[in-house]
């Protein structure tokens, strides 16, 4: 079921403030009485970007607030992930930024992951106590195929042999998104 336009602009600007409160010290938006998918607990991810390069993603799969303060949260954390330690956001960096919203389905698990569907599956795989997870879209920006994007995961995301994902302690899971962004 479709997010509708209202309520994808709130959670953009949700996930906006929580950038903007992080970087500059001032406190996080609060979500006042949450109605419609903004109470619904889900999990999502806030990705930032700047001029097209990442700075910042952060999500949940299993949120432990409902999506609007999840929302916040993950805007927060974005706004420090650790990947950018060395370059941290900037104040003045703030307007720059392009903030996108990904709401998720439910984790699935599959014991056919190759035959996932590209663009619009994402993958969380766990094994050996690591684990990764890409975003539905990272398959099609980077040209890859099932089986790129599950190694690709394995392997530059989580850490693990690029073919963990075939061993029979890995679980894979499978989910959908909905993106958007201002």
């Amino acid at each position: 079921m479709a997010i509708p336009p209202q309520e994808r602009a709130e959670l953009v600007r949700l996930a906006r403030g929580a950038v903007r409160a992080t970087v500059t010290g001032r406190p996080l938006p609060k979500v006042e009485n949450p109605t419609g998918v903004l109470a619904e607990r889900r999990g999502c991810f806030v990705t930032l970007k700047n001029r097209g390069q990442l700075r910042g993603c952060i999500g949940c799969f299993q949120p432990d607030l409902p999506l609007g303060e999840e929302v916040v949260q993950m805007g927060q954390a974005a706004a420090r992930d650790p990947r950018f330690v060395g370059n941290p956001i900037t104040s003045y960096e703030v307007p720059e930024l392009g903030v996108e919203v990904s709401v998720l389905s439910p984790l699935e698990p599959t014991d056919a992951p190759e035959e996932l569907q590209v663009g619009t599956h994402g993958i969380y795989v766990v094994c050996g106590g690591r684990s990764g997870c890409f975003l539905p879209e990272v398959a099609t920006e980077m040209g890859w195929d099932a089986e790129q994007f599950l190694a690709n995961c394995c392997g530059h995301k989580a850490g693990m042999p690029p073919d963990a994902w075939k061993s029979p302690d890995a679980t894979v899971y499978l989910f959908s998104s909905e993106k958007f962004e201002e």
